[in-house]
Order: C-alpha cells, then structure tokens, then sequence
C-alpha cells in the first residue's frame, strides 16, 4: 500500500480542487490519501464526491498552533467535523487568516515589494487565505524564485521580517480538541527548521505525555539527519512515525507520494480513530 497523509487543495492553500486532488491521487498510485487542508474540513464533501475506486480518502486537518511563542501545525486526522468546541476554534483560525494576510501585504509594501492586496486574493480565490498564497505573489513579482524561499526570515517564514501573527491554538488544547472530537494527532514537520525556529524536543516529549499520537518523520523539509533523530525520537516516545508529501499542487515542487506513511502505522492511525471513518472508493457521500 502507497499511503500520503498530508496534502493541500484549494480548499486551503493547494492549486488542485479535491476533486482534482484525489484523481492526481490515484493517477499517482496511492491507495490511500488524507485531505489536510488548513483549519477547514471544506474539501472533504467534494473529495468523497470524486473518489475514484481503487482510492481511500482519509479525512483531516492542518490545525494552526502556537506555543511559547512559536508556531507549529498539527495534523488531525478522523475527527467528527461537528464537533462544535474543535468546530469553533476551526473558525477562529478562518476568521483571522484574513487581516493577518492584509498586515504581511501592509509590511511587504513598507519594505519596498510592489505586492497588493488584490493580487493576493485572486491566487488565493475561494481558498483559505495564508501565507503560501502571499508567497506565490511574491514569485509572481520576482521577488523570490520560489514559494519555499519565500519561507525565510527575510520574509514569511516564523519572525519574518514581514511576518504577522495571527489567532493559533494552543497544541495542548488541539491535541485535547481532536480527541474529544475522536480523532488522531500527528505533530507535522516538526524540526522543519528552514521554515523558522522550531519547539524544542522537551516540548515533544511533553506533547506525547498529554497524548500526542505520532510525529512526521519522512518529510521534504526533514534532511537524513533529522529524520534518523525523529525516528529514534518517536520510539523513544511511544509516537507514531509517519512520512507524507505535504502536497500542494504546483505551488510546491514534491509529488503527491514521494514520502509516505508504512501501512502498519496507517493501520493504527485508523484503530484509533473514532469520530469519523475512512471513505473508500468510488465516491460518494462521507459516512454518517
């Protein structure tokens, strides 16, 4: 079994629609994949719609978290999207995408970058606003070559010269969230440091011990190095390794699969997992 437990659409900050998604999915040989867009469950309705046989959808979230100053993201996969606490702090993140984006646009502007706040909403369209589309805007005007290294603190990355924060949760809140709503946490990319500075690994272990599922492993932002240390980390935690391609379609440069997550480890993502259920294919409305 390929399976990819961490993609984008344009539901968020991806160029493929779901739909588009989970074809790209099956054309690329997955057999299963998860829909992890940032802070929405927005795309999964279209994704289940569109699933090709032969394709597993797994439904989930990129939740936006912040601690002690630092932002990271916390994968949640199979929770009921119902659930109104987890629901609420979900829209408390949409709801501030918006003038967070307009303050980056407001200081690329004052650091001389000839961006807009009109370019920007139309890369991002009907997607939740972030950072990636400020980033292809940024491309778009030369500025940088590509989105990742638009990612640095010379710009957007964490502490960023253009950087703004904007309304995070705290992970040990996501982590008690997703649980109560029945789903399953993986910390992503979480040494990715090129990205910005990155929660320390006390903070992981702290992180486990207030029930923290797993730890993306095999990541394009992860070196050799740093994968081999997350490996031994999550072993030595008691912590799911998982791999995934953070997919989002032309806007990075990795394929849908080209880092995956073992089947044992899917198995176990899904034993527990109680508030929502895999959707096989073909199509489909998702189970009740």
């Amino acid at each position: 079994m390929r399976i990819d437990l961490h993609t984008h659409s344009t539901a968020s900050d991806g160029t493929d629609t779901p739909a588009e998604l989970v074809a790209a999915a099956a054309a690329a040989g997955l057999d299963v994949v998860a829909l992890t867009d940032h802070d929405t469950v927005g795309g999964h309705a279209q994704a289940a719609a569109a699933l090709p046989e032969g394709l597993t959808l797994v439904t989930g979230a990129e939740l936006s978290c912040r601690i002690d100053g630092i932002g990271l993201h916390m994968l949640a996969y199979l929770f009921d999207p119902a659930e109104p606490e987890l629901a609420r702090e979900r829209e408390l993140v949409r709801d501030d995408r918006v003038p967070r984006a307009q303050a980056m646009v407001a200081r690329l502007q004052e650091l001389g970058v000839p961006i807009t706040w009109e370019q920007v909403a139309r890369i991002a369209g009907d997607g939740s606003v972030g950072r990636p589309h400020v980033a292809t805007a940024l491309v778009e005007l030369g500025v940088v070559d590509t989105v990742s290294d638009a990612f640095t603190s010379a710009w957007l990355g964490n502490g960023g010269r253009a950087y703004a924060d904007k309304h995070e949760l705290d992970p040990f809140d996501a982590i008690r969230l997703v649980k109560a709503a029945g789903g399953v946490t993986v910390f992503a990319h979480p040494l990715a440091v090129k990205r910005g500075t990155v929660v320390p690994e006390t903070v992981i272990a702290q992180l486990a011990e207030a029930g923290l599922d797993g730890i993306e492993v095999d990541h394009m932002d992860h070196d050799e190095p740093t994968r081999a240390r997350l490996r031994g980390l999550a072993a030595e935690l008691g912590l799911l390794p998982t791999g995934s391609s953070d997919y989002h379609g032309t806007r990075k440069t990795v394929r849908l699969g080209e880092y995956t997550t073992d089947p044992e480890i899917y198995g176990e993502i899904t034993r527990r997992a109680t508030g929502a259920f895999p959707v096989p294919g073909a199509g489909g409305p998702l189970p009740a």
